[in-house]
């Protein structure tokens, strides 16, 4: 592991005081090499609330029966023979009931224990060589003409509001499921995470979205929330031109937009210049008999 660590001291020794177990030169370290939303270490720390460790140069995070393994490596090429071998090395040293695989191949030794998969792709932006269309730049104006866009780092009963709604209306899959429900803890810890609100004439929010920055390289589009209540024709498209201009604002050259999720969803992604560039598989594992209990179920519940 030393030679990628080149002798940083990278982790904490005391962690009783419930933060993530990184130094700044460890959160400076995973945040330089970061090319997927998984990389961040505050946003994986406070979202799981877990431990932060490396395995070589993957990430990883561990609390009570469950680890995390992040595989897309942070300065090799991935290859399967080795991603096997670092997570059987994970797998050794914590001995987990529940192992939350994500990478870009789940390994084939965990087949026979993965009780929960999907398979997905990270679809991203180059903000150099997007040009929205004449059509989009149109209904952005219209839509800027009706709402104002605030920025904000807290997560209010209005925003809980049109989330219940969203999710009264759309069946989201477990884990999109367990990342709205954990971001008012999320938002409320993180130093770097960002709101932005359209609001119409009567300050009511139409939409929002969540915004990570903390990443060198690029910014994440965490997720997005918008109103059937109180709808403003296209209000998403409004904040995704405004996503665009503070990421190009902090100097950034690309916006992660997340999975694609749903056909809808990668849609609206690729309307506004977003592409597909890499390929996500995820893996829920079992060790224990009977079955533990969900990792997914735990983060819907609030117990990690």
């Amino acid at each position: 592991m030393q030679k990628f660590l080149r002798g940083l001291n990278l982790f904490k020794t005391d962690t009783s005081n419930g933060e993530p177990g990184l130094t700044p030169a460890g959160e400076q370290y995973l945040l330089a090499r970061a090319y997927v939303p998984e990389h961040i270490p505050t946003m994986m720390g406070l979202i799981s609330r877990g431990r932060p460790f490396l395995i070589e140069d993957h990430l990883g995070l561990v609390k009570d029966n469950w680890l995390i393994f992040i595989g897309y490596p942070l300065e090799t090429e991935f290859t399967p023979e080795r991603c096997r071998g670092l997570v059987e090395q994970a797998l050794q040293t914590y001995r987990p009931e529940i192992l939350w695989f994500i990478g870009p191949e789940i390994p084939a030794s965990l087949a026979d224990t993965c009780r929960r998969r999907n398979s997905d792709e990270y679809y991203q932006l180059e903000l150099e060589s997007s040009k929205p269309k004449s059509s989009l730049r149109r209904v952005v104006k219209k839509a800027a003409a009706a709402l104002a866009v605030d920025q904000t780092n807290r997560f209010t009963p209005e925003h809980q509001a049109l989330v219940t709604e969203f999710k009264q209306r759309q069946e989201l899959p477990p884990l999109i499921d367990a990342l709205y429900e954990a971001m008012p803890a999320y938002l409320a810890r993180s130093s770097t995470a960002a709101i932005l609100n359209a609001r119409d004439g009567s300050g009511r929010l139409a939409a929002f979205y969540v915004v990570e920055p903390a990443a060198h390289a690029f910014d994440t589009f965490v997720l997005g929330c918008y109103s059937r209540q109180n709808y403003v024709p296209h209000a998403s498209d409004l904040l995704f031109f405004e996503m665009m201009d503070l990421a190009r604002a902090r100097g950034k050259s690309t916006i992660n937009l997340g999975l694609g999720v749903n056909r809808g969803i990668s849609r609206f992604k690729k309307k506004w210049g977003g592409l597909p560039y890499l390929k996500y598989e995820f893996c829920e594992c079992c060790f224990t008999r009977p079955p533990a209990r969900s990792v997914v179920d735990l983060l819907l519940e609030g117990k990690l």
